[in-house]
């Protein structure tokens, strides 16, 4: 899963950084309202951590932006700002939840898990399909009883698949979901996560569609292939 942290405070920001990418998200930071929506315009993230008090924009104005375009990305607001007022201007506006500095890690961590689920249209904190179950807390993968080892990476590309089975996800999608802008992309680097996870899950868990991408089938066979 990809994060884009808006975050000005160098030590927030990097102690931000740490706890998500220890969570094995790929994360993109800015530091300003400006850097953000460009940012949001030009790429695709499954959530946005969201500091109010930016530099050249305001979080606020980046989110109704965000908003008024209609795009759907989950939007978490992290801010120092606790009054009840600024509270009601940030959800009215948009955003899908908000917590106040200074906040627990591990309880910002499970915020992001559930809108992620929600965003994913599930309800339920584990998810399973076709004999194969992921838990995104603990980050434990089965195969019916049989606990299997994920890389982060093949986790990665596992994930959006197996929550919505039937969707083809493209090459370029899964790469967005295993980087951030810093980091070195290999060509075939999907290829590989997805032969690793046949060899661990099975080879029929996830389809190559042809000129398309992959996708992890429905319960019935992809009419795809």
């Amino acid at each position: 899963m990809r994060l884009l942290l808006v975050e000005d405070d160098p030590m927030i920001g990097e102690a931000l950084l740490d706890a998500l990418r220890a969570e094995h998200y790929a994360v993109d930071w800015v530091r300003d309202g400006v850097m953000a929506d460009a940012a949001l315009r030009s790429e695709s993230y499954d959530l946005v951590l969201l500091d109010l008090g930016l530099p050249r924009c305001s979080g606020l104005d980046v989110l109704r932006a965000l908003r008024k375009r209609r795009a759907t990305v989950p939007v978490l607001i992290a801010t120092a700002r606790d009054a009840i007022g600024d509270r009601i201007a940030g959800l009215d506006a948009g955003a899908d939840d908000y917590v106040v500095k200074p906040f627990d890690v591990d309880e910002l961590l499970a915020r992001i898990r559930a809108l992620i689920r929600r965003s994913a249209g599930r309800a339920e904190p584990v998810f399973s399909h076709k004999g194969v179950t992921l838990n995104p807390a603990t980050r434990e993968a089965a195969v019916g009883n049989a606990p299997v080892a994920l890389s982060a990476r093949e986790w990665a590309v596992l994930e959006p698949m197996l929550q919505r089975p039937g969707v083809v996800f493209s090459r370029t999608q899964l790469e967005q979901k295993l980087y951030g802008w810093k980091d070195d992309i290999s060509s075939n680097a999907v290829e590989v996560y997805v032969h690793g996870l046949r060899k661990k899950l099975g080879s029929d868990l996830i389809e190559t569609v042809r000129g398309l991408g992959y996708l992890v089938p429905s319960f019935l066979r992809s009419p795809w292939t």
